[in-house]
């Protein structure tokens, strides 16, 4: 039976957000990143040993995302990680393409500048943590990215849909390409499109946005070692 993945911690998160909730963004995050491996059984008491809290929240979490469909119990010894194929790839890509490319492209207007300006830090977050090889931490910042910039649409329900599919994706090869350095590039794609939105250029925040969704596309289909 797996063990579970090194370095587990728990994210930065606001008051209000329960421990429950906490163990289960980092439990997606280090699923995302590849860290929780398909079709191994991880136990909810040597994970919880790993974040310094009780077995209980753990449970819970491992739990919700049973219900999302990234992990199944299996009776006895913990949870195992569900198994991607390259169909259920391919299908998020579409529809990550569909929805957030033109919504980027739509949000290009000189009077929003202040709106993409606020988001430069974080993007110079993803670029720091791709840099340092901390991919727990490049996954978290990646989505807060995606996800205020999409809010920018003022559509809640777009964002949401577009956080349950990049909560299914898994980004296998992300260790492999920040240990040849070539992760850097990916993350520099997020400054890319801000300075392209800044600039009012709806054309190249779309090209950006695409070869982006495409780039990470390819770095799943590194596939598990």
């Amino acid at each position: 039976m797996g063990t579970g993945p090194e370095g587990l911690g728990l994210p930065a998160v606001g008051e209000r957000q329960s421990l429950r909730e906490q163990v289960a963004q980092a439990l997606r995050s280090a699923l995302v990143a590849g860290e929780m491996r398909p079709g191994v059984v991880y136990s909810a008491p040597v994970l919880a040993a790993q974040f310094g809290v009780s077995a209980t929240p753990v449970r819970e979490a491992m739990l919700d995302l049973a219900k999302e469909g990234l992990v199944e119990a299996v009776r006895n010894k913990g949870f195992r990680v569900s198994v991607m194929s390259e169909r259920d790839l391919a299908e998020i890509t579409e529809l990550r393409r569909l929805i957030e490319v033109p919504t980027v492209a739509r949000l290009a207007d000189s009077g929003r500048v202040p709106d993409f300006q606020e988001l430069r830090p974080l993007a110079q977050e993803i670029v720091a943590t791709a840099r340092r090889t901390d991919l727990l931490g490049y996954v978290n910042a990646d989505l807060r990215f995606h996800l205020e910039l999409l809010a920018l649409s003022g559509n809640a329900h777009l964002v949401e849909v577009i956080r349950a599919l990049r909560g299914r994706a898994r980004l296998y090869g992300l260790k492999g390409l920040a240990d040849r350095g070539l992760l850097a590039d990916a993350a520099r794609e997020h400054v890319e499109v801000l300075d392209a939105l800044v600039r009012g250029d709806g054309q190249a925040a779309e090209r950006i946005m695409t070869h982006h969704i495409e780039h990470m596309r390819g770095i799943w289909s590194s596939g598990p070692a």
